[in-house]
């Protein structure tokens, strides 16, 4: 499987998307088999997109919760089903761990552009602090996690709303934009003006903040991804005297990172589970 993964390279795209899917379509549908959803399309605000799924384990109670942020490039993307398992198999595994797992949708580019899906991210977690209990999570450890554009969302909502790391006690960033490399064309369709890409990107706060963070990058990402992995590294060593934990997802590529979570490959989901663990109660 690695092998194949390292024989893609480090290319984005459907036909990339399409072969990263087929390595663990057996797997993930094993898991979906095992771990079916809790409640599904939970509306945490008016707009259509604005829905979760949340997996649990029979009688939780008292749990950590997991939200995550599926990627997309800002554009495209779902929290997945019981058909679709990409991005739920991240809610699955949060459930197979003993946490309770929240996916989420958010309003896509460009019909909903900067910064829409911060603001769903902060909507989703105000929403899961005040219902999240009914499902065996407890309100007061959440940790957020996002991959692509579902790391910039959860770094956006951190720098749109400072109180946000109060209420949470970490983040798990998969192969995000930061803002330490230039603004790419295709990002426009969120940013907007590439004028204001700096102001709206939210590397000053994830410098500043002292919230718990786990960052994470593929060896196949794109080096662009890998530029601001190593960059936000760099910013926080020299800013807090020590960096935050990192992980390198050897024989991974910037799809697969989040796609293999929930299979036998635990090197990724237990460096998560046990910054999750240090992080809560």
């Amino acid at each position: 499987m690695r092998s194949a993964i390292a024989a893609m390279g480090t290319g984005l795209g459907p036909g990339v998307l399409d072969a990263c899917r087929a390595l663990f379509d057996d797997e993930q549908r094993a898991l979906a088999a095992r771990q079916p959803a809790a409640a599904i399309d939970l509306a945490y605000g008016a707009a259509p997109r604005q829905r979760l799924d949340i997996y649990a384990s029979a009688g939780a109670q008292g749990r950590p919760v997991l939200v995550f942020v599926h990627g997309g490039g800002f554009l495209k993307g779902d929290k997945g089903s019981d058909h679709a398992w990409p991005n739920a198999s991240v809610g699955r595994m949060a459930a197979s761990m003993g946490l309770v797992g929240a996916v989420i949708n958010y309003r896509l580019a460009p019909e909903h552009p900067w910064p829409a899906g911060a603001e769903d991210v902060v909507a989703a977690v105000d929403w899961l602090h005040a219902n999240v209990a009914a499902f065996g999570g407890d309100p007061a450890q959440f940790v957020l996690m996002g991959t692509s554009a579902g790391a910039v969302h959860v770094c956006g909502a951190l720098a749109h709303d400072p109180a946000l790391a109060v209420r949470v006690r970490g983040a798990v960033l998969l192969s995000g934009l930061y803002g330490f490399t230039p603004l790419d064309e295709r990002d426009t369709l969120y940013y907007g003006d590439p004028a204001l890409y700096p102001a709206r990107m939210p590397r000053a706060a994830l410098v500043e903040t002292t919230l718990p963070l786990l960052v994470a990058c593929a060896q196949f990402d794109p080096p662009r991804f890998q530029a601001e992995f190593l960059g936000l590294l760099t910013a926080r060593l020299e800013r807090h005297g020590a960096m935050p934990r990192a992980h390198f997802a050897g024989g991974h590529n910037h799809y697969s990172m989040a796609m293999h979570l929930g299979t036998a490959d635990r090197a990724l989901a237990a460096a998560v589970a046990s910054f999750i663990a240090d992080c809560c109660d």
